[in-house]
């Protein structure tokens, strides 16, 4: 069963709310995720605006197109390389 998905305005409010709580597991319990996901957001997005975790979002959609026409370019040079002349 999939979970929620949470917006980047969410995931750092969840986690400024956290800082200021007594402990995390209250925070987690309140929100209902797992504590894998509170602190893999901690490790990701900690210290982070809005602003910068949209940065991030956008470099890495565009990091990975990149990566897949470099992928294909690859391609195509090994199909022609593979052809007799």
């Amino acid at each position: 069963m999939k979970g929620k998905k949470h917006s980047p305005e969410q995931i750092v409010k969840i986690l400024r709310e956290a800082e200021g709580a007594k402990s995390a597991r209250e925070v987690i319990r309140r929100h209902g995720i797992t504590e894998q996901t509170f602190y893999r957001w901690k490790k990701v997005y900690a210290g982070m605006e809005v602003a910068d975790i949209r940065k991030l979002k956008a470099i890495q959609e565009e990091n990975m197109r990149l990566k897949k026409l470099v992928a294909l370019k690859i391609q195509l040079l090994e199909d022609v390389n593979s052809k007799k002349w």
